[in-house]
């Protein structure tokens, strides 16, 4: 019990460790206050149906990439205020069972985004029809045309993220090693090139990055094999088995089934103060 708990601490540690660097990866410039010069507003309130996952489960690792600029969009996305993962409280809780097996095994969950406010996607949709802006492309997607996009499906006008149970992660194998910041303006690597070369990452080798608009992402593409292969069906199987449902498009992307919100795709901010008391 006192190496679980050493374990545990650590991962608390690095978790917390994990959300500064996140934090302030992010520039007065790039942090772009949505409300700066817009009279003041009240924001939009999650339902008691949420959580803040850490609140669960302060072990898992939370890299929440859309509060920074490492982003396909390469800029903070609209409505993430701070870097905390928001989920309905069934999938926090299925991830919190999740968790305590990998622990025990030498893993740890890693998130990178949960709810998502649907001012986020519009944000997604704005930048996807600019077609101008192509800034992030030799690193998320090199071999798409920046036109298909809505057409092959990376982008679309509504997600599941928006309603709560969806969640896109990864497996850390422990103990868990820092991940620098990105820094903007850094040179960019295609986001399936080896481990080795793409942007440091302190997951287990998945084949490509997180959000590599790729036929690679696919969970079951045949072209990975090997490791990556046996990492992706690692963590389908151990998500599977507490009720998440993959999307076969993308290897990091779970939907915990039954969901508490089906047909409601919420728009209150990412932000602590959205489930306070909760």
């Amino acid at each position: 019990m006192t190496g679980m708990r050493t374990v545990l601490r650590a991962l608390a540690t690095a978790a917390a460790a994990t959300a500064l660097l996140v934090t302030t990866a992010v520039s007065p410039a790039q942090a772009r206050p949505e409300a700066a010069s817009a009279p003041a507003r009240a924001e939009p309130k999650a339902p008691d149906g949420f959580v803040a996952l850490r609140s669960v489960d302060p072990t898992i690792i939370q890299e929440m990439r859309y509060t920074t600029a490492h982003t396909f969009l390469g800029e903070r996305v609209d409505g993430y205020r701070q870097p905390v993962c928001i989920l309905t409280r069934p999938a926090a809780r299925a991830l919190h069972l999740a968790q305590k097996r990998l622990l025990r095994q030498g893993y740890a969950l890693k998130v990178y985004d949960c709810y998502r406010p649907q001012r986020a996607v519009d944000h997604f949709v704005r930048w996807a029809k600019d077609l101008d802006d192509q800034s992030m492309k030799q690193e998320f997607y090199p071999l798409v045309d920046k036109s298909r996009l809505f057409e092959d499906g990376y982008i679309a006008e509504k997600s599941r993220h928006s309603r709560g149970s969806t969640v896109d992660l990864t497996l850390v194998r422990l103990p868990a090693l820092p991940t620098r910041p990105y820094r903007p303006g850094e040179r960019l690597t295609p986001c399936f090139a080896p481990k080795g070369e793409r942007f440091p990452d302190n997951s287990v080798d998945m084949g490509t990055g997180y959000d590599c608009f790729d036929t690679l992402s696919h969970t079951d593409d045949p072209r990975i094999q090997g490791v990556q292969r046996a990492n992706r069906q690692f963590l389908k199987r151990t998500l599977t088995e507490v009720g998440f449902v993959n999307l076969p498009e993308e290897w990091w992307h779970f939907t915990h089934k039954p969901e508490l919100f089906p047909d409601t795709y919420f728009d209150f901010p990412v932000d602590r103060r959205s489930v306070a008391g909760h």
